[in-house]
């Protein structure tokens, strides 16, 4: 398949780069503990152009922003970016998101000019032919949501309704250490909580720069994640966390060839031995394994089993057991429906009915609902008027 591309316009000064903050960080306020609201090739034909040359840290001018051949029904950035798959992407404008990808600074937006079409700036990058590698990486551009949705539409009637009121919800790929530390900040967590222990943990790695009111930073390093002690991180407010964190990080360095490395060879195993794997770490149950599976290793069809999910599965897929009560042994069944029913990547049409169970998107799907009765029931009572009127 070939290797879709990117192009950059040419613009901006030199990056102004602020020193990363003192640590330690102030403690995070308490909040009540509460479940994470987690989220959990058929190759696609998107062309991004190449870059040319390095931006500055300054807001950007609109003349620097580019099109990225993805329309908003393959990639809708408030459907992806604040749904819990990750956690280190802020929102810096008006359907404006802003993150880190490696050590680029990017931000991407829904253009009012361009029937809601993504354009991205990238604000800051070393090099411009691993920016584009990062970006097309980060958001999975090769899969094509378009043959998926229809191909899940063709056997559920449910997700075919869903799909044509968000369209766009895609799964990231992100840096599997990345990726793995944010899910440890998720167990028992709410994302407001999980985002500032995140951040926290960001801070460690590489200033970026500022956009808007936000400070961006490189995802730390294992070497850096090791310089933080349990007692620094229960002081910042992580509690439990902070064990299953700095036990983990040690565990990563112990391994042959290195952590990092140990955790990207999984992109090449089968699930079942990609889940058992990542359990041998402090604080990584079935649940965030699936996670992390999904959303950095390329298993596809990995299922994060939750109470939100398990009350997806008993509605539309094992109306049996619903009333019964949740097991480790009825998470197996659960993920087994999923991929029974949508196949290799079961894990992508998961994502989009969690998503469609959150409050905001909930609200939208109900009143589309009820919008598409009325014009149903209004277009019923018109039919009737006019056969009355020809009957005359």
């Amino acid at each position: 398949m070939k290797r879709a591309r990117l192009t950059m316009p040419l613009s901006g000064d030199s990056a102004t780069i602020k020193p990363p903050p003192p640590h330690p960080l102030p403690l995070l306020p308490p909040t009540p503990p509460q479940t994470a609201q987690v989220l959990l090739k058929k190759p696609r034909r998107a062309i991004l152009k190449r870059p040319t040359a390095l931006f500055s840290t300054a807001a950007p001018d609109s003349s620097t922003w580019a099109p990225l051949n993805l329309s908003q029904s393959e990639l809708s950035l408030p459907l992806t970016f604040p749904t819990g798959q990750t956690f280190r992407w802020r929102q810096t404008g008006h359907l404006q998101y802003t993150g880190s990808v490696g050590p680029h600074l990017i931000s991407l937006k829904h253009h009012d000019d361009d029937n809601g079409g993504v354009y991205y700036h990238v604000h800051r990058t070393p090099s411009h032919s691993d920016a584009e590698s990062a970006l097309l990486d980060f958001l999975n551009a090769e899969v094509s949501l378009a043959d998926l949705w229809r191909e899940f539409s063709a056997s559920d009637p449910r997700f075919a309704e869903l799909a044509q009121q968000l369209r766009g919800a895609r799964v990231l790929r992100q840096d599997p250490l990345e990726c793995l530390i944010q899910f440890l900040c998720s167990s028992n967590n709410n994302i407001g909580r999980i985002t500032k222990m995140v951040n926290f943990l960001s801070s460690l790695g590489e200033c970026l720069g500022a956009v808007g009111d936000f400070e961006f930073h490189e995802f730390p390093t294992l070497q850096r994640l090791a310089g933080v002690t349990e007692q620094q991180l229960r002081e910042a407010g992580f509690g439990y966390r902070a064990k299953y964190i700095t036990g983990t990080v040690d565990a990563l360095q112990s391994k042959p060839g290195g952590g990092s490395e140990w955790l990207a060879s999984m992109r090449k195993l089968d699930l079942p031995v990609v889940i058992d794997a990542l359990s041998t770490l402090p604080g990584v149950g079935p649940k965030v394994a699936a996670c992390i599976a999904l959303f950095s290793l390329d298993q596809h069809h990995a299922i994060p089993v939750d109470t939100h999910v398990w009350q997806i599965a008993t509605r539309y897929l094992l109306p049996e057991l619903a009333g019964t009560r949740l097991t480790p042994k009825l998470c197996g069944r659960v993920a087994d429906a999923f991929v029974m029913k949508y196949g290799k990547y079961a894990g992508w049409a998961q994502t989009l009915l969690f998503i469609a169970e959150l409050p905001p998107q909930k609200a939208l799907v109900s009143l589309n609902s009820r919008s598409s009765e009325e014009s149903e029931f209004l277009k019923g009572k018109d039919k009737k008027a006019k056969k009355g009127l020809h009957s005359k």
